[in-house]
């Protein structure tokens, strides 16, 4: 395993199994680079090509569980006139985040004999709901919907604001701007990738007291959810954060880093809970984002350089002593050992505090 060019799973581009599908992979060079949190737009056409196929399967099971549902049958047959005529339609439709666990959750009811809204895919083929957002700077853009009015297939593990007036949506296009200016000339590397990945932001109400949150859903590949901050500095984190853990999410559809999570539980150095290995693992990845980020807010002297300085060794710290928890409990595969180890090289390559 030691060239470049190896692939970590058995997935393979362009290669086909024995049952004749064609296998998706990750090369080694492109594996380590995600685990880093740099693998960029490269990496993120990867994982989107295994999302497009994950769905692409879900779809045509569905067919095959129920031939004799009329809408769902008409809707199929719409989608794979996208799939032969306008590639692009067909990988936008197959591509809105809530596809893939509203498809799960059908089939689980189909084949339990319990019935499903198979009715619903013709919804995904509506334009995305809510604004589309057109956002540049320095040359680089990013044109993110903002799906306010749902319906929410997905739980984000916060309550969504639901429909928003034309002022609020006015305000969030003008913070998500003030963000995306402070990623692009900060933190130009992420701001790339969430640019490749991120289609749609949902909004959500904030917590109760009133702090602002951010969530990413397993099952919602391209979408980040956020409450409304105070300031762009904590969009552009969450951003960062809440992509981490979609492209993560992404990879572990094609290489399996742990064990199912059972009965032990670990030490999360950011949480009173103690945490299964694959959620410590999902936590270490998204905070080198976070450490990352605020090490290049310090470095940039923009703000308040005393909290960037601050938060930038709280979340150095916390992250290697996750990563060392994650290398010593015995629940990684072979692959999520090698992906921990460049993960805790990446954080201890951020520099130690004042240098």
């Amino acid at each position: 395993m030691a060239g470049t060019g190896e692939v970590v799973a058995a997935w393979v581009p362009d290669a086909r199994g024995a049952d004749g599908l064609p296998r998706h992979g990750v090369d080694r060079a492109t594996f380590r680079a995600i685990a880093g949190a740099r693998g960029g737009p490269q990496a993120v056409r990867l994982l989107r090509g295994g999302q497009l196929s994950k769905r692409a399967l879900l779809l045509l099971a569905l067919r095959r569980a129920a031939p004799e549902h009329d809408g769902y049958r008409e809707a199929y047959a719409r989608v794979r006139a996208l799939q032969r005529d306008d590639r692009a339609r067909w990988e936008e439709v197959l591509l809105r985040p809530e596809l893939d666990a509203w498809a799960a959750d059908c089939l689980r009811g189909v084949t339990a004999g319990e019935g499903a809204p198979l009715g619903g895919l013709g919804e995904f083929l509506r334009p995305v709901p809510g604004p589309a957002l057109a956002l540049e700077c320095d040359g680089l853009r990013w044109a993110p919907s903002v799906d306010h009015a749902g319906p929410r297939r997905v739980d984000y593990g916060r309550r969504p604001t639901g429909p928003l007036s034309d002022g609020e949506l006015a305000l969030w296009e003008e913070r998500l701007a003030e963000a995306w200016d402070i990623l692009v000339r900060r933190h130009r590397r992420h701001a790339q990738a969430v640019a490749a990945c991120v289609t749609t932001v949902v909004p959500l109400l904030p917590a109760p007291g009133g702090a602002t949150v951010s969530a990413a859903a397993r099952r919602a590949y391209g979408a980040v959810a956020a409450s409304l901050p105070g300031d762009p500095v904590s969009l552009a984190l969450a951003l960062v954060h809440e992509f981490l853990h979609v492209q993560l999410g992404a990879l572990l559809d094609l290489v399996p880093l742990h064990r199912p999570n059972g009965q032990a539980v670990h030490h999360a150095p950011w949480r009173p809970d103690l945490r299964p290995a694959g959620a410590l693992l999902q936590g270490a990845y998204a905070h080198l984002g976070v450490a990352d980020f605020w090490r290049a807010e310090a470095a940039a002297g923009a703000g308040d350089a005393a909290r960037a300085h601050r938060e930038f060794v709280r979340w150095r710290t916390h992250t290697l002593t996750a990563g060392k928890t994650l290398l010593a409990c015995g629940e990684l595969t072979s692959s999520g050992m090698e992906f921990t180890g460049e993960l805790v090289r990446a954080v201890r390559e951020l520099g130690e505090p004042g240098e």
